[in-house]
Formats: C-alpha cells, structure tokens, sequence
C-alpha cells in the first residue's frame, strides 16, 4: 500500500510536535510505503533539516507557510470573475452562520482554479479579494462581530487566508503526486488536510485524520494571545471552524487521541461512527530500568517535568507547596524543564524563580552552612538528571499542575515509570489516569497540597499507586498498540477503495506480480470512461461496528 503522509510543521523535520510519533508510524508500518507531503513553519525549521529516513519513503514534498509564495501569475477578466464567483460563497460562509455547502463550494472552486490557472496568491491579497470580504461582513446575516471590520481588519485577514490556504496552490495535484497514493493520512487537522481533501475531490483518494491535539482547539488558545483586532480574530475562528468541519466530513475515519479531543470533533460536526480513539505510542524502554526498579525515589521530593510555560500554571504549584512546607519541613520540589525558547518562556522562568526566592528564602542549618532553597530548576540533560527517565526518578510523587493540556505526555511518562502522580483535571488527564493517581481541580494550590501531602506520608499507597499506573500505561499508551491500530485501519480503509496503480507492477525480473491489481480496479466498459484510474467517490462511510472492540478500540 502507498501512503501520502500529510503533515503541517512537524515529520521529517528535525523540529516539531508530530516529528516523533509519525517517525514510528513509519519505522513500524514498514511493510508500506510511504511519501511524505510535509508544510514547514519557519525557516528556523528548514535550516535544521530532516531526520534520517527509512528506504521505504519513496518520496518528500516540502512546502514552506512562512515565506511569500508568488507564481508571479494574475488573471485576466474571465478568471477573476470565476474567482469572484468562488471567493464570494467562501466568505459569505465565513461571515454568517449560513450552511456549510457554501464554503465547501468556495473552497474547492478555488482549488480548481488555482490548479488550472494558478496565480491564487495574488488573487487573495488583491483589492477585489478585500471589497469582497468588505461587503460579506457588512451584507445582512453577517456575525455581530464582524460588522465592526476594517480596512486595516480585513487585509490582516486576507493575509492570514492566503497562508491558510496556500496549500491549494500547490503542485501537488497530479497522477504522479497525490494521485497515485492509494491512502491519505494527514497527521492534523486544519492546514495539514487540505491536500487530503483536494486528493479526495480530484482522485477520489480516501482520507484519514489523525488529531492528538485538536486543531481548532489550538486555534482558539493561540488566537486569544494574538495582537489582532476582534473582528479579525472572529473571521479566523469562523474560518478555522468551517474548515474543521469539512475535514471532519470528508474523512473516511477521524482517529482522536483521547476524548478529549473526541467531543471537540464532535462538537464540530464529526460523525461519532468515523471515529475512533487511538492513543498515542509512546517509547517504554526507555522507562523501563526506573519503573522496574526498586528505587522509588527520595521519599520526601516532589518532581514536576515538562515545558516552563504560564499553561503549566508553577505559580499554583509554588503556592501548593508552601503549604507542604508548613507541615512537611524536610519537603523539597524539583522542576525539571526542557530548555528554555522564546522571551515568553524565558520571562516566565524568571518569574517563577523571583516567587521560589520570596515564598522560600535559602535555608542554613547553623551559622556556619551554605544556605539551600527547597525549590530547584533544573535542565533536563543536566549533570543532576542527564535523561528523562533520570528526571522521574529523582522524586517519589510526580506533580502535574496544568489549567491547560491535551493529552499529557508527562503523566504518562511518570506513569511507565511507576511513580505515584498528583494531576489537575484538565484536558485527557482522567481519562489516562484512570483511577492510578490523585486528580484536583485547577487552579486550586490547597488541593494540590494536600494531596501531595497524602501522597508523601504515605509509603504503601505510592508503590500500590505507582504499579497500577506502569500497567495501564503498559496496556494502552505503547507504540506497539499504537501501530497494531493504525495498520488495522489502513487495511481497513483501502478494502473499501480498492489499490490503483498506472502500470502494472512488476518484480525484480520485470515479470508482472500475480494479484498485484486487483480486478475490480479494472471495470470493463463505459463505467471507467475510458481512465486507466476511475474517479472513486470514496470509501463507503465506516461504522463503529467495523472495527474490534466498536469505536474506542
């Protein structure tokens, strides 16, 4: 089976969030093939490169969305009215709350016109693009919020459209690209999908989504923070939102990587018989000597583990355990971060730190001693833990103190471990949990306190705890349920779009392979309309009864 993996900022770069897990879908599934369609978000990102691929990725497509991409094309009358015609049902369907169809038939008129004619960069950065906008958020219907736009409003709209959809004007659409895969699986929602969904409308090519963070949700986290006006933020959330929606239903099967981020899709118009949890895989053996091992830590250390960030909320955590300290004076607090990127982290860090230093002043034990602070930041990687494992080992209770997560990596690594967690209900937390941990509410530092103080004084409680979580994240967060998954659905879904190929396939000696095509793949008569590839309409819809175990499996 040939695979077009589509990814948006991630795999086969050396940086990015889906890097890791689409490099062991790959290594796993090697009995495919697989080509890469992969967008780039910054030049930082290109300059580092791509990781080491296997052989069995025949092909990389790269495209950047930070940088300018001019064909230097523009259109004449004729095309400008069918681009008019187009860019009008999108952005009617964008500024109201009318039915989907409008933008689903915007969207793919201007892929087919870029397609054809290109040029659709120019196109939606020109004045007729802006006075189109400009009359769909004043026309009636329109959402309160837009009424308000712009002219400086809707040219940073128009600027991040382009850039949302450049991936339609790509030369990506042809029976040598797109075309000849016989499985698209995007590996995100949003920006990532859309080649999956032009492959679908032009070749009938089926389509999987993969989110293990939900792309709209994202969105609208990163939307709050960002300096736009008002107006341009609500085109952009109903723009996002509409585009969920057609990638939700075009999708031949929509893998959620906890429910979580099921109800959002949910929430957006997924088909709940589409979808399907898988969670993801993650790397045991490198837990493995920790969880397995009789050291349980240092009895009286809490660890924290992750990215310094204000969404992992350590003032709460700091506050918490000064309240620890009260009762528990020899209580000490490790945060183990990975290198600090970016002026938010690092000013976030130093905040962090100035608190540490006022709520816990450096402690001497007599006159003649060097004072200690109980609260330490640390680097991952540093001569105190040069691992992660190191890192989950060094205390007894791990703490997770987030107002805002996904699906939490860290726990479930503390969990390979065999530690005993302390969490906030936030995001997937319960759901990976699953009765092995303390979870509080956030936000709520005496929670956190005393739970960690239950936690610490209690011995037999931890190892009982810290067992039951290695085996269920054991059970249900490896790699190699991950992969049985995901090769169940791709066997699963191409058995429903039979395998095409231009050519015969052919062995070593160049002798055709026996059941290589199979016969369906070549309907005799007017059926095919003469195309060596009919245009397939898509696998039939799936049902949650079509895999083992109904739709969670």
């Amino acid at each position: 089976m040939r695979i077009g993996l589509l990814t948006d900022g991630g795999y086969p770069y050396a940086t990015g969030e889906s890097r890791l897990w689409c490099d062991r879908l790959v290594r796993g599934l090697a009995q495919h093939e697989f080509d890469i369609y992969a967008l780039s978000r910054s030049a930082r990102q290109e300059d580092q490169g791509w990781i080491e691929l296997p052989p069995h990725v025949q092909r990389v497509r790269t495209a950047p969305l930070w940088a300018p991409e001019d064909d230097g094309r523009t259109y004449g009358r004729r095309e400008r009215r069918t681009f008019a015609g187009h860019f009008t049902a999108l952005a009617t369907a964008v500024c109201g709350d009318g039915e989907q169809d409008g933008f689903a038939d915007g969207l793919y008129g201007l892929a087919e016109l870029a397609r054809e004619r290109g040029g659709l960069y120019a196109a939606l950065r020109s004045e007729l693009a802006v006075r189109i906008l400009e009359r769909a958020c004043r026309a009636p219907g329109a959402r309160r919020a837009v009424h308000t736009a712009a002219v400086p409003d809707y040219l940073a709209f128009t600027d991040e459209l382009e850039r949302a959809l450049r991936p339609l004007s790509l030369d990506w659409y042809g029976d040598d690209s797109l075309g000849a895969v016989d499985l698209c699986h995007a590996a995100s929602g949003g920006t990532a999908a859309l080649p999956g969904l032009l492959a679908k409308r032009f070749f009938g090519v089926p389509l999987l989504v993969t989110e293990y963070g939900v792309q709209l949700r994202a969105h609208y986290l990163s939307a709050h923070d960002a300096p736009l006006g008002a107006p341009v933020r609500a085109l952009l959330a109903a723009f996002h939102g509409r585009l969920a929606s057609e990638v939700y239903r075009q999708a031949s099967v929509i893998t959620p990587g906890n429910t979580h981020a099921r109800r959002w899709q949910e929430k957006c118009g997924a088909d709940p018989a589409r979808l399907r949890t898988v969670y993801p895989g993650m790397d045991a053996e490198r837990f493995t000597a920790v969880g397995e091992g009789d050291d349980s830590g240092d009895p009286h250390t809490l660890v924290w583990v992750g990215r310094i960030e204000p969404a992992k909320d350590l003032i709460a955590l700091l506050h918490a355990f000064a309240e620890v300290r009260k009762e528990e004076p020899n209580a000490r607090l490790r945060i183990l971060g990975a290198p600090v990127q970016g002026p938010e982290a690092g000013t976030y860090l130093a905040h962090c730190r100035a608190l540490a230093a006022q709520l816990f002043p450096d402690e001497a034990a007599d006159a003649h001693a060097v004072g200690d602070n109980p609260v330490s930041f640390e680097e991952i990687g540093g001569p105190e833990a040069p691992d992660l494992a190191d890192a989950y080992a060094a205390g007894a209770v791990i703490v997770l103190s987030s107002v805002v997560e996904g699906f939490p990596i860290s726990l479930v690594e503390a969990m390979f471990c065999g530690r005993a967690t302390v969490s906030t209900d936030v995001g997937a937390v319960v759901e990976v949990i699953g009765g092995t941990g303390l979870v509080v509410p956030p936000r709520n530092p005496r929670a956190l306190a005393d739970s960690c103080l239950a936690l610490l004084r209690d011995p037999e409680r931890r190892a009982r705890l810290g067992a039951a979580a290695r085996a269920r994240a054991l059970e249900l967060f490896t790699v190699e349920q991950n992969l049985a998954a995901f090769r169940g659905i791709y066997l699963e879904l191409i058995s429903h779009s039979p395998v095409h190929r231009d050519s015969e396939a052919v062995d070593v000696d160049g002798e055709p392979l026996p059941f290589a095509t199979p016969a369906e793949a070549h309907v005799p008569g007017h059926w095919t309309g003469g195309r060596t590839r009919p245009r397939w309409a898509g696998p039939a819809p799936m049902t949650a009864a079509a895999a083992p175990g109904g739709p969670d499996a």
